[in-house]
């Protein structure tokens, strides 16, 4: 490449990728992983290895990946790194192969260690929560295949540290190793058991647009670190820009944002619609008490899953609203005396006495059903399932439980409609905005990350409020009744007297 650009497109070159600790000291031939005298750089290729790592980097150490581009000479044999580093026309790029990383806790089937006397040593080698190297079995390498003129006072900021120039100020091909495509997940722990790493080295050609782009998401992830972010933010920002594609990317982000503003409208008017209540007939308070529960376990599940911000969020609202709830159906309230907390629960009238009977008689068949099998699906997944700890097998088995039979728990509240034949204690807007998010949940419940669980839960709630819908077109509204809150909405205004 030069300025002005040369006409030639397909040019050749030769390409060697150094695998080294330090670039000083010089490293013969027998140092390069992947070495050819002709490469086409504008064709995409990969090539799989297996690597001895240096016992330097086994212990704890780090290691670094160099990809020389040379340009084609014939006659010409480059024996030490500091003769190649000395070529005007080398083009370089480096990156990390090993990342310091805490090392997640290994799955292990309880029952058997439990039955062990001696614990099992853990098998990174390293003090459990210190972060120890990783290794990198990938290293993406892009190389700007097509030639562009480009002034010297318009070089853009983003490429301006990647220009190398030759001795005529001639730009040579930028080299540019990248791992803003690696997730976390893709690293493996270095253990000195296991000197032998597998690596894959992919060379691509690459645009000035996307590089500049690669550049520009690689610095910003950086300043999401000094903010505070952890790596698993930033994995989800990976993902979103190069491992989905620009229309699905649109999409998602219109649909996150409707997502969200209907979650926003629905807490809205749930809370507006319980903090105006004054009595719960028709209302299974059971049912307001299994919710309650279920969204504080779902919550601890989800933040033992590491799962996506954007449901973790949602989900701890939902689990501090329908804990208030809970507090409203109970008619509870708390009194502090010497800053000791006295819980004092309200009386019910007979409506609600009726309703609590009729609620008991649906958690009573209920109950056949729903205890044996949470019982025994423990016991199973107990059994024959692996966890991090006895904590994650509580908070998954529970978790299990809620999803499996959450549907269930919803059926009391439609036994109330049917028996009682009414629909109008029901908060219909907060039922609907929670139908639209259902519905968006069921499109894009495989693209943000999630337990396969609550993804098989996003399907569960669409029967419910098919049935709701159902009832409301069965039973349908008297607008001459008045609600809770005093309001008849068939009201005819009143005729003056003695006219």
């Amino acid at each position: 490449f030069a300025v002005p650009c040369r006409s030639d497109a397909d040019l050749i070159f030769r390409t060697a990728l150094w695998v080294v600790q330090r670039v000083q000291c010089p490293h013969r031939m027998q140092n390069v992983v992947w070495s050819e005298d002709e490469f086409d750089i504008s064709k995409l290729q990969e090539r799989d290895f297996n690597l001895t790592l240096p016992r330097k980097t086994l212990r704890n150490g780090t290691l670094d990946a160099y990809v020389l581009l040379l340009e084609r000479k014939k006659r010409e044999s480059v024996k030490t790194l500091e003769q190649v580093l000395s070529t005007s026309t080398v083009s370089i790029g480096s990156n990390p192969l090993t990342r310091y990383l805490v090392p997640s806790e290994e799955e292990v089937q309880l029952i058997n260690s439990f039955k062990s006397e001696a614990p099992t040593p853990p098998s990174s080698g390293g003090i459990e929560g210190k972060p120890v190297t990783h290794w990198n079995p990938r290293v993406e390498v892009n190389i700007l295949s097509d030639p562009f003129p480009i002034k010297s006072n318009q070089i853009p900021g983003e490429i301006a540290h990647l220009l190398q120039l030759n001795s005529r100020r001639e730009y040579v091909p930028i080299v540019h190793l990248t791992d803003v495509t690696t997730r976390e997940k893709d690293f493996i722990m270095v253990k000195k058991t296991e000197p032998e790493v597998p690596l894959k080295i992919v060379v691509s050609p690459v645009s000035i647009g996307r590089l500049r782009l690669m550049v520009t998401v690689s610095e910003a992830l950086k300043s999401m670190h000094a903010f505070g972010l952890t790596t698993k933010d930033t994995d989800e920002v990976k993902s979103i820009f190069f491992d989905t594609n620009f229309y699905v990317l649109l999409m998602t982000l219109l649909v996150s944002g409707f997502h969200l503003l209907f979650d926003f409208l629905a807490f809205k008017n749930d809370v507006n619609f319980w903090r105006g209540r004054k009595t719960f007939e028709g209302l299974s308070v059971k049912a307001v008490l299994w919710r309650g529960f279920s969204q504080v376990i779902i919550f601890f599940y989800l933040l033992d899953e590491d799962t996506s911000r954007i449901v973790l969020v949602t989900s701890a609202v939902g689990a501090v609203i329908e804990v208030w709830k809970v507090t409203k159906a109970l008619k509870m309230t708390v009194h502090w005396s010497s800053f000791r907390p006295h819980i004092e629960f309200g009386a019910i009238n007979a409506e609600e006495t009726k309703t609590q009977e009729l609620d008991s008689q649906g958690m009573r068949y209920l109950s056949y059903l729903l205890y044996p099998l949470c019982i025994w699906g423990a016991i199973y997944s107990l059994v024959y399932q692996s966890y991090r700890s006895w904590y994650s097998w509580c908070i998954h088995s529970l978790a299990n439980g809620v999803y499996a039979f959450g549907f269930l728990f919803m059926l009391p509240q439609l036994f109330l409609n049917y028996k009682l034949k009414s629909v109008a204690h029901l908060p219909w807007k907060v039922f609907m905005y929670k139908a639209f998010n259902t519905f968006i949940d069921d499109l894009f419940a495989f693209l943000i990350t999630m337990p396969t669980a609550h993804r098989v839960a996003c399907f569960r709630d669409d029967a419910v409020f098919l049935v709701y819908l159902y009832q409301r077109w069965l039973y349908p509204v008297d607008k001459s009744r008045v609600n809770e809150f005093g309001e008849s909405f068939d009201k005819s205004p009143e005729k003056p007297k003695n006219q």
